[in-house]
């Protein structure tokens, strides 16, 4: 097989192609990015491109499968740009594997794309894929799954897969993340799990999350199978404030949600951080995910915890941990971290 992977340099592309290389179908892969790496990867080859303008049917000329990663989360306050890359680069992903005749796409949604949905019992992948408003992350993911309905209509003879996981995370993602979400004013001693005192007890914050090396095992099998259709992508257990104050050894202190998300929106707004309130309001809204069907008809099982993931990720922030592509190498931030600070918080990529 050959398969091409979009958006392969980040998080969740890193740990794909890892994944893909150690199947023996898989004979060829290709890695576009925007920026080549420094890093390599057994049986691939880099190709640089942009899906927002550059071509794309020559490069997926061939493959069996795409598989689309690719997605900017950074610069928040430039919405225009994000679109152009979020949604509408993602349409001409669709359109070129149309073009260039490939028979299977893999599409990398999230749980992001759901609707408001319960706390206390698990939705599988027939529940409505709306969106949460005041989260442009959420309404482009939403927005695209349209874009897929229509496409898998058009196109009934082209295999679709989609997977909808929880957040991501490795070690090696731990610098982007930070980058990405916290920003530069955080200071790195206070991440330390033995200096977190306690820990936001705030109503329907629950959420889930996956290692990213299961991640790409999850993509690795939906592009050597024969699936088709939606999947939840989770690991156990659920990270709600009692489960976060376990791993953590910290105490959950109630807080009303309205506080958190004042003070979100008020540094946001003061440029102190990256992250705008909407992730808040979706992580608050979306609701809590049934990964059945993935373990069933995927045969996907992870091999590590939610909270291993997570525990990884802050000892890796801690740590200053990255790996040489240009989304997670810790060299993006500069000397002291100052270069975050002189590209602006939030304004650029």
């Amino acid at each position: 097989m050959r398969i091409v992977v979009v958006g392969a340099s980040g998080n969740v592309g890193t740990s794909t192609l890892a994944a893909l290389a150690n199947d023996p179908q898989v004979e060829s892969i290709v890695g576009v990015a925007r920026r080549i790496p420094a890093r390599s990867f057994p049986k691939t080859e880099w190709v640089p491109a942009d899906i927002a303008s550059s071509p794309l049917r020559s490069v997926f000329a061939g493959a069996d499968v795409v598989i689309h990663l690719a997605w900017l989360i950074q610069p928040a306050r430039d919405q225009a740009l994000l679109r152009e890359v979020n949604v509408d680069g993602s349409a001409r992903v669709f359109q070129a594997v149309r073009d260039a005749g490939v028979p299977a796409l893999v599409y990398a949604s999230s749980v992001g794309a759901y609707s408001p949905g319960p706390k206390d019992r698990r939705v599988d992948e027939g529940w409505a894929t709306g969106g949460i408003e005041s989260s442009y992350y959420s309404r482009h993911k939403a927005e695209v799954e349209r874009q897929l309905d229509a496409f898998e209509r058009a196109n009934p003879t082209i295999r679709v897969v989609r997977l909808r996981p929880g957040l991501i995370f490795k070690r090696e993602a731990a610098s982007e993340i930070r980058r990405l979400f916290a920003g530069p004013l955080v200071p790195t001693p206070l991440l330390r799990r033995s200096l977190i005192p306690f820990v936001p007890r705030i109503p329907n914050l629950a959420f889930q999350a996956v290692h990213s090396l299961d991640a790409g095992e999850a993509y690795r099998l939906a592009a050597t199978g024969d699936a088709r259709g939606p999947f939840n992508i989770a690991a156990e257990p659920v990270l709600d404030p009692d489960e976060l104050g376990r791993l953590l050894g910290a105490r959950p202190v109630p807080i009303p949600a309205a506080a958190v998300r004042a003070g979100a929106d008020l540094t946001w707004r003061l440029r102190l951080q990256p992250s705008s309130p909407g992730w808040l309001d979706m992580a608050l809204s979306v609701p809590l995910l049934d990964t059945t069907r993935a373990r069933e008809d995927l045969g996907w099982t992870p091999r590590r915890t939610a909270g291993e993931a997570l525990t990884e990720l802050i000892d890796g922030m801690r740590e200053g941990a990255g790996t040489p592509t240009p989304p997670l190498d810790p060299g993006t931030s500069g000397p002291a971290r100052v270069r975050e600070l002189l590209t602006g918080i939030g304004s650029r990529s």
